[in-house]
């Protein structure tokens, strides 16, 4: 009673905080500033919190040298900011009798960006791609 005598004097809110101890814990403050204070945290930890996503990148077996430095730079940039990344040679024609090439082209990936990430799944084949998952570190 006097808690609450106490509250209303000074124009505030008491608030129950610890409901189950014994004797129940109270705190005399303004209870709608306090609620705005506790939905701009969850607001802020809601924006800290990101979502990975899966970012495709797609290659042939016959690829230049410049092309899958290129490719290799958007790997890098997409395990930086901590997005998963499925990597995908496709094949035409004759060139699924030669799908040891594009092996070598997906580990020569994986080996490229080590540092920046683990392979999550080894290079299989589906219908006429390879493909490879790879997830940051």
């Amino acid at each position: 009673m006097e808690a609450l005598s106490r509250s209303r004097e000074s124009g505030l809110d008491l608030v129950e905080i610890a409901a189950q101890a014994s004797p129940p814990v109270c705190r005399i403050m303004d209870y709608g500033k306090y609620m705005y204070q506790q939905s701009k945290r969850e607001r802020e930890a809601r924006k800290k919190h990101r979502t990975s996503e899966l970012k495709e990148i797609r290659m042939r077996p016959s690829i230049e040298e410049h092309d899958y430095q290129v490719k290799l730079r958007n790997a890098e940039k997409f395990l930086g900011k901590g997005d998963k990344v499925k990597v995908s040679v496709m094949f035409r024609g004759r060139e699924m009798a030669h799908r040891e090439i594009g092996r070598k082209v997906l580990m020569k990936l994986a080996g490229d960006v080590e540092a920046l990430s683990k392979v999550e799944r080894e290079p299989r084949i589906e219908g006429r791609y390879m493909t490879m998952i790879l997830g940051p570190k």
